[in-house]
């Protein structure tokens, strides 16, 4: 498990995990045949390059302060996706892959949420795990229609 010893890390660690999405993203689209399949990763791409503004900003104006002075208790392992796109990756792996990236980063924000007592930092973090939730439904979806359906 990843400690941190600073808010600046903990956010640091987020913004590199976006930059990760996004880089995953747009890998995933530059493999996709089907238009709207591509389009929908490049728009998720998007996505995550707002969040990781978010982020910056953040850190940036030195607005978050956790509650607690425990920062490496944030089960860092469960935000983490080890599974990396390959090039013969089939688009149920790339699926799955970005179901898991998304269920963690929701807990990561969930996580961030419950650790500050300021109400508009609890806010954000609160509206990015709802984003980050919506993704991974959005991944559900398209793997229910598609990869179930064929099953």
């Amino acid at each position: 498990m990843e400690k941190f010893n600073s808010v600046n890390e903990i956010l640091d660690f987020a913004m590199k995990s976006e930059q990760e999405a996004v880089d995953f993203y747009n890998d995933l689209a530059s493999k996709m045949k089907n238009p709207e399949i591509k389009a929908t990763f490049l728009q998720f791409a998007r996505e995550e390059v707002g969040h990781k503004a978010k982020l910056q900003k953040i850190k940036d104006e030195g607005i978050f302060e956790m509650t607690t002075e425990e920062i490496s208790d944030l089960k860092i392992a469960d935000y983490v996706v080890k599974a990396k796109p390959s090039p013969d990756m089939s688009y149920e792996e790339a699926l799955v892959i970005a179901m898991k990236k998304e269920k963690a980063a929701y807990k990561l924000y969930s996580n961030l949420e419950k650790r500050t007592d300021k109400p508009e930092l609890k806010k954000i973090f609160h509206a990015l795990a709802i984003e980050e939730s919506k993704h991974k439904l959005r991944f559900e979806i398209e793997y229910d229609d598609y990869v179930m359906r064929e099953n």
